[in-house]
């Protein structure tokens, strides 16, 4: 599953914040990133709350005292943020809150993304939907549009 991460983190965040500092480009990044550990036998550091709060303190103090470079890349923890909620990963309480509910949860069972078939065909058409809303709604038909958001991950809707 691909779209369904990609497009619907990047339409969910971009709701949500509405914010031109925020690179959407790593909302994507970071929600498609957990997906790799697929080959890795199962969810993993990835798949974890303590992952996805360890980067955003990563961001905000490697960024420090550069508001804009926070702000930008902020879209990373953010995009891993959306990749927990959008793949059930709170469900499983071991895999979510480890290490806190116990050390021996990760690389157990399949990815949860990929445990949901055929559900998951149903989950990628979806985001295939949103990924065309997506590209009316910012207008990215737009080569001006377009280029800003592949070179820079800036969008802007375009008013209704």
């Amino acid at each position: 599953m691909f779209l369904w991460f990609a497009a619907m983190s990047l339409v969910l965040v971009a709701l949500v914040f509405d914010s031109p500092a925020l690179d959407y480009r790593l909302v994507i990044l970071g929600a498609v990133l957990p997906v790799l550990e697929g080959p890795a036998g199962g969810p993993w550091m990835l798949h974890t709350l303590s992952f996805a709060v360890a980067v955003l303190f990563g961001v905000m103090l490697v960024a420090r005292g550069r508001r804009l470079a926070q702000r930008r890349w902020l879209g990373l923890p953010i995009g891993l943020f959306a990749h927990l909620i959008l793949d059930g990963t709170w469900a499983d309480r071991e895999v979510f809150w480890w290490p806190f509910a116990g050390a021996s949860a990760l690389g157990r069972g399949p990815l949860p993304e990929f445990g949901r078939w055929p559900a998951g065909l149903l989950l990628e058409g979806l985001g295939a939907l949103a990924a065309l809303w997506a590209w009316r709604r910012f207008g990215l038909a737009d080569p001006s549009r377009r280029r800003a958001f592949l070179r820079e991950g800036r969008l802007t809707a375009i008013s209704a």
